[in-house]
């Protein structure tokens, strides 16, 4: 059995960086909250997101203690940047940011520049189960958290807001094309064989149409009729494990008083035939309730979204 998880480690940074905390007190308790929870959970992998200074993950892993690989992509323009630490070496670590051929540009702000890539590139790396190769995709899409120019995270008017609001919505469902075409590579349309893994901060809920993108073709989800009788798609979907995490478990942040379940886990044919309803948690730890202001919580301890962890047993 191995255990792999994703966790939104909220603005890793050391103190001074941005966004993170303020002293050294606040973050050696931030630090401290977070190995408690690695600690509990005991993942093999954990695909990680808002990962500041590099050097905060090995402080982070100094006081979890033990042997640890670590992999980090690129940052964004925040300093932020998704990864894996896992207890398990990390093979063929890979970037992912650019946009499929035939996506064109698209707006993401007033200006007439367009994107070509994800603001925070997503990374793919495999790990060996038992003589088995299973690839793991971590990606943090953008967020329904507005911001602004001049860094600002309130508009001017309810119709900057809503530009804003389209333009978050377009760079969301074109990284998460980005980040299918890449798992579509992996799947070879050979899902029953080929063991992938797609997780991290999808920034929206498992109904939305972003978070739908990255299955693939569509039928047979979990709870379904569809979903025990083979057919020409398994060999390219993804199945997100949202349905079988118990109901009243079923968020993993709390916003303005609102549970949320926008980090997910999605996992191949090969994986989700051997996966039950008790082999998917959700963290225990607390979540409080979230504003707009991602600066807000700079120097509280631990992480404004919960864990989540699976039991894959090959």
């Amino acid at each position: 059995m191995v255990r792999v998880g994703t966790w939104n480690l909220e603005n890793l940074f050391r103190p001074g960086g941005p966004s993170g905390p303020q002293t050294d007190e606040a973050y050696a308790a931030k630090l401290a909250a977070l190995a408690t929870t690695i600690t509990a959970s005991a993942p093999d992998v954990l695909a990680v997101q808002e990962v500041g200074a590099p050097e905060a993950v090995d402080d982070l892993l100094a006081v979890v203690g033990g042997e640890w690989h670590v992999e980090l992509a690129d940052p964004d323009d925040r300093d932020i940047r998704v990864g894996f630490i896992s207890r398990l070496p990390l093979t063929g670590a890979v970037q992912v940011a650019a946009f499929p051929t035939g996506l064109r540009p698209i707006q993401v702000d007033d200006t007439e520049v367009g994107a070509t890539s994800m603001g925070r590139p997503a990374l793919g790396a495999r790990i060996d189960v038992a003589g088995r190769p299973l690839d793991l995709v971590t990606c943090h899409l953008k967020s329904k958290l507005l911001s602004f120019a001049d860094n600002r995270f309130s508009p001017r008017d309810e119709g900057e807001r809503a530009r804003f609001a389209v333009y978050a919505l377009n760079r969301r469902g074109a990284e998460a094309a980005t980040v299918r075409e890449h798992a579509t590579d992996l799947l070879d349309d050979d899902g029953q064989q080929r063991a992938v893994v797609v997780l991290g901060d999808l920034n929206d809920e498992p109904a939305a149409a972003t978070t739908q993108i990255l299955l693939g073709p569509p039928g047979s989800e979990i709870g379904t009729g569809g979903f025990a009788i083979p057919d020409k798609g398994d060999g390219q979907r993804l199945w997100n494990l949202a349905p079988l995490i118990p109901a009243e478990q079923r968020y993993t942040r709390v916003y303005r008083g609102k549970p949320e379940l926008i980090d997910h886990i999605l996992v191949s044919h090969a994986v989700v035939s051997v996966v039950s309803a008790g082999d998917v948690a959700v963290g225990d730890t607390v979540a409080p309730s979230i504003t707009e202001n991602p600066t807000s919580r700079r120097n509280e301890p631990g992480s404004d979204h919960r864990p989540m962890f699976v039991d894959i047993r090959f």
